[in-house]
């Protein structure tokens, strides 16, 4: 890596932190809502929805937008709109005739700011100059898992330590980390995603290529695959083995956490000596195990320990594909990347979705919903082995 480009690395690695918090901090406090501001849970669920939704939306506008005003003033957008989120969150409630009215507000400010993240980050990773660019791709995305597992740890430590009820505080403490990363991108280089003189290619191009919508259906179901599991990990650890929510949080979503960053780490740190496809089929096949494993072995803490496997699997599948899709795509530029965010968010909120509506339907039998599920791995690895025979068009 050239060493003037470090910082901008260092940086990118802390918009993913970013996006962890603005995505993670919030649903720790839906109890606390319902008790103080009297929202009923129907609603603070819509907040999760509405997250997603809204990050999603800007996945698909940014294709018009960033080229125009470009990474760095797009970047500094998106940390201003993830600080600004966290700190209405503690003021809006206060002021506006209906608290939950509020709280969607300061979400939707804040997920402004986690769709252009979502966008932004990965080509700005991608083009700076680097001999092992899935490698570096691996490790930015470990630092979200990272980001997920210190939010929640901290979080929970500190209303430990300080009480719940001072969550207003902790709130701002969180908007301090985008608000000193936006200043760091007004300063960090940041290299050319495509050559000078070259145009990337349109939106319309990129839909008629066949090699395209493999990778973006492999994005959908990496999406899907990882929080097919992860949304449910800790509900499923409270059910199978009767324990508290804060343990259930600790058993599940942590231990999955942990483990999917310490697949992108690992991969971050050694992947120039490993095959991407072969890590990718091997992760996908582990990840189909853990579903299964999740789903039919009638052992709870076996069950449990296949959900935390899941996690080590899942870990390259979101990171692989991007990079995949930018050795086949050379001139894929922000389009490609909006696109590909676009569809792992789509994945993001149809695998949670799908293992809810399967469970419901079968008397809240979440195990069956898990095991539905399995086609988003299934389907994974039959894109990566289709990539594999189109080569030749690469």
């Amino acid at each position: 890596m050239n060493k003037q480009y470090n910082k901008t690395i260092t940086a990118c690695f802390v918009g993913y932190i970013v996006q962890a918090i603005i995505n993670n901090f919030v649903p720790l406090l839906f109890l606390t809502f319902e008790r103080t501001y009297q929202i009923p849970l129907s609603q603070i669920t819509l907040l999760v929805t509405i997250n997603f939704g809204v990050q999603l939306f800007v996945d698909l506008l940014s294709v018009k937008f960033v080229d125009k005003i470009g990474y760095r003033a797009s970047m500094v957008i998106a940390h201003l709109c993830s600080a600004a989120g966290l700190v209405l969150l503690t003021i809006l409630p206060e002021v506006m005739s209906s608290s939950f009215l509020g709280i969607l507000t300061a979400v939707v400010v804040y997920a402004i700011g986690g769709g252009l993240l979502e966008v932004l980050v990965s080509p700005i990773v991608e083009a700076c100059p680097s001999d092992h660019k899935e490698k570096a791709m691996s490790m930015l995305h470990s630092f979200y898992c990272w980001g997920h597992v210190g939010v929640v740890a901290l979080s929970t430590l500190y209303f430990y330590i300080v009480g719940i009820s001072n969550w207003k505080i902790l709130a701002v403490i969180w908007a301090v980390i985008p608000l000193a990363n936006a200043l760091a991108f007004t300063k960090v280089p940041i290299a050319p995603l495509l050559p000078e003189g070259e145009s990337g290619l349109r939106m319309k191009d990129l839909l008629g290529m066949k090699l395209f919508w493999v990778l973006f259906i492999m994005m959908v179901c990496a999406g899907a695959s990882e929080q097919a599991v992860s949304q449910w990990a800790s509900t499923f650890a409270e059910q199978a083995l009767g324990i508290t929510k804060t343990l259930g949080d600790l058993a599940g979503p942590m231990a999955f956490a942990i483990l999917m960053g310490a697949s992108r780490f690992f991969y971050g740190k050694y992947g120039d000596r490993i095959d991407l496809d072969r890590f990718m089929i091997f992760s996908s096949l582990l990840c189909i195990l853990s579903y299964l494993g999740i789903s039919l072995i009638p052992v709870p803490l076996v069950s449990l320990a296949a959900c935390a496997v899941c996690g080590l699997s899942v870990g390259i599948m979101w990171p692989g594909t991007f990079s995949k899709a930018s050795q086949a795509l050379r001139r894929g530029g922000t389009a490609m990347f909006a696109l590909l965010a676009l569809g792992g968010d789509v994945g993001c909120s149809g695998g949670p979705t799908l293992v809810g509506l399967i469970s419901s339907s079968l008397n809240d039998n979440l195990k069956a919903g898990i095991l539905a599920a399995i086609i988003f791995p299934v389907l994974l690895l039959t894109g990566i082995l289709l990539c594999r025979r189109m080569k030749k068009q690469l």
